[in-house]
């Protein structure tokens, strides 16, 4: 696969110094200590280590950081850990028709109510609606990407809806594995036994499981997605 039209204005290299809390991680830039926003609610724990090199621009509404730090170097390439990246290369693919599963869907609506919950995407087609959920896997084990980096009581309940809803309507959970050079997603069983069970509850519902490739190029400064339909293995 090639890049994805979504290309980063003015990237800055930085070396990431310390999380400070959820949301912010103090890095270097140019040599200056600097504080950046975070994107992304996990622990992050494999590259928010200091000494890491990240990617960060330069924020243009927030008064609280000077940056947003969105990617972290992993070998040649680097892992989005930015969500909002995520999502937005995830809906362009959609738009291009580049996820062959998925050919035919269109965005219906984005945070759709469902249950007591909010599903990212309700997508339409010929074949009818599709409830969408995706979920952020930035952890590496070897070639695998997992998701998640710790116990998510969100992440449990929204797995629930999709199952509840499969006796009515098509359900699907879709994982970016936002790292480079990863071959199939499996669920983090020893941070959250719970979700990795209700994984296989919903597999056997009829809940889609799929994942997709994402990576972030330094040299071209564009995000790319390399594979569209990696394999999901649950055990």
């Amino acid at each position: 696969m090639g890049p994805l039209d979504i290309g980063i204005e003015s990237p800055l290299e930085c070396t990431i110094l310390k999380r400070l809390n959820r949301f912010v991680v103090e890095v270097s830039v140019a040599s200056t200590p600097e504080r950046a926003c975070i994107n992304n609610t996990g622990h992050l724990g494999q590259y928010l280590r200091t000494g890491n090199r990240g990617f960060c621009t330069k924020n243009r509404h927030s008064l609280k950081t000077v940056y947003r730090l969105f990617a972290v170097k992993d070998g040649d390439m680097a892992a989005v850990i930015d969500t909002q990246l995520q999502m937005r290369a995830f809906e362009q693919a959609l738009a291009l028709g580049l996820i062959p599963w998925l050919e035919g869907y269109t965005m219906l609506k984005r945070n759709a109510p469902l249950g007591s919950s909010l599903i990212d995407y309700l997508l339409v087609s010929q074949r009818g609606q599709l409830y969408l959920e995706v979920k952020s896997a930035v952890l590496r084990e070897g070639h695998y990407a997992m998701y998640p980096d710790c116990p998510s009581a969100r992440g449990r309940k929204h797995i629930k809806e999709l199952v509840s809803h499969r006796t009515k309507g098509a359900a699907a959970i879709l994982f970016i594995a936002a790292l480079p050079h990863v071959k199939a997603f499996k669920p983090n069983r020893s941070a959250d036994p719970e979700l990795a069970d209700l994984l296989l509850i919903a597999r056997d519902a009829g809940v889609e499981l799929r994942a997709i490739g994402l990576a972030y190029h330094p040299q071209s400064s564009h995000l790319y997605m390399y594979h569209p339909d990696l394999p999901v293995e649950l055990y």
